[in-house]
């Protein structure tokens, strides 16, 4: 069982919201989390994609008005998207009798916006989190190679053997791409989105080219479109967008695209030991994608993610904005020798960010000149979550 770092925080939006949504992948943990929930909270489980829980839903407003002294998890919703104005009654009703908090825990495998299509929303009565694989501050910095080679899935995680792992993996995909995927949208040929998940991985950390990859694909470059909404929306897919900014630079307007769990990556290409993944080309782009995914669940929640590029050549791999509108540049190199390049250098001068930070794979914290700081990956992890409780110009945490 491994300690999840947004516990606290669901505590607090379960303390003052009388509905909450946690979205994530499947088999990232939500339902242990919810069940750790349920330990304090007295509650009751429905697993939606049961048919003997989807029965007791039958006429859900008798069922769920028998239980409004409870907490109600309700796994999976968007197996039953009518179930939205029902609880927003519910809830209205709770309100009114004095129950404002702790009425409803939904947990669905979607993102945001796919939830919102699914039925009516319940502005002003839910809060929304995300969920994601373990990261590297839930596992322990000493499990680091192994979080990167097979990712953050419990289940892949944990496996006896890396082959064990890869083959949970290749599961994981196939069941996606067969049977999850064609509730979210129109029928798509399992075969064809495993083609284009798989130019995805071996495009990790590029810049995103629709019309590119709708000619590799043989479709029209709306539909690659549709396949990239659909697999970010599932949370599977990260665009990360651009800076932009009137700073009188032509500035590159592409996204990067990344898958957004490394082991996902890694089975895509058949990477099965850490060894094959060192000798991969793609073993910098899987240790950036790595990195910048960990580092954006442990930032807090209001901080916005960019990349910065420049037709000259200037380039920032990671553009963290945080609260007070503070900047922290982040170069990612997988190399414990991290040497900063002039691109890097001439973003800095243009943005003049609060902090130019170097990440890599090593363990010691250093400077490494221009007020530039090589940092352990954990050990920004934790300057990171530590910023919504010292939101002033903080120090690096000891190691």
């Amino acid at each position: 069982m491994f300690s999840r770092t947004l516990l606290p925080l669901l505590v607090e939006e379960l303390q003052n919201s009388p509905a909450v949504a946690l979205l994530g992948p499947r088999q990232s943990g939500k339902t242990t989390l919810a069940f750790e929930i349920a330990k304090t909270i007295p509650g009751i489980y429905l697993d939606l994609e049961s048919e003997r829980d989807r029965a007791k839903l039958a006429q859900p407003e008798l069922y769920l008005a028998d239980h409004l002294d409870k907490l109600v998890i309700l796994d999976e919703v968007h197996r039953v998207p009518g179930l939205f104005p029902v609880l927003r009654g519910l809830i209205d009703q709770a309100r009114r009798d004095g129950k404002n908090a702790a009425q409803y825990l939904l947990l669905g495998s979607a993102s945001l916006d796919l939830l919102h299509q699914s039925g009516e929303t319940l502005a002003g009565r839910i809060a929304y989190l995300g969920l994601g694989p373990l990261q590297i501050l839930e596992t322990g910095a000493d499990q680091g190679d192994a979080l990167w080679l097979r990712g953050g899935f419990p289940d892949s995680l944990t496996a006896p053997v890396d082959a064990r792992s890869l083959r949970w993996r290749q599961n994981f995909i196939r069941t996606y791409l067969e049977r999850d995927i064609p509730q979210f949208g129109p029928r798509i040929a399992a075969e064809t989105l495993r083609r284009f998940w798989t130019m995805l991985a071996h495009h990790q950390s590029g810049l995103l080219n629709v019309a590119q990859l709708a000619r590799n694909l043989g479709v029209d470059a709306k539909t690659a479109q549709s396949y990239i909404d659909l697999l970010c929306d599932l949370l599977l897919v990260r665009r990360l967008p651009p800076w932009h900014a009137n700073i009188g630079k032509r500035l590159v307007k592409s996204p990067k695209v990344y898958v957004r769990d490394s082991g996902l990556l890694h089975a895509l290409l058949n990477i099965e030991t850490r060894e094959t993944l060192l000798s991969h080309p793609v073993v910098g782009a899987s240790w950036e994608g790595f990195a910048i995914e960990n580092l954006l669940a442990c930032a807090p929640a209001s901080a916005q993610a960019y990349f910065y590029r420049t037709s000259g050549g200037a380039e920032i791999d990671l553009l963290l904005v945080l609260p007070g509108d503070k900047l922290w540049a982040i170069e990612i190199k997988r190399s414990l020798t991290p040497k900063v390049e002039r691109g890097f250098h001439a973003a800095c001068s243009d943005l003049a960010p609060a902090r130019r930070l170097v990440v890599y794979p090593g363990t010691d914290q250093y400077p490494v000149g221009n007020d530039v700081q090589a940092m352990p990956l954990h050990v920004l992890c934790e300057a990171l979550q530590a910023y919504d409780t010292r939101p002033s110009e903080i120090a690096a945490p000891s190691q």
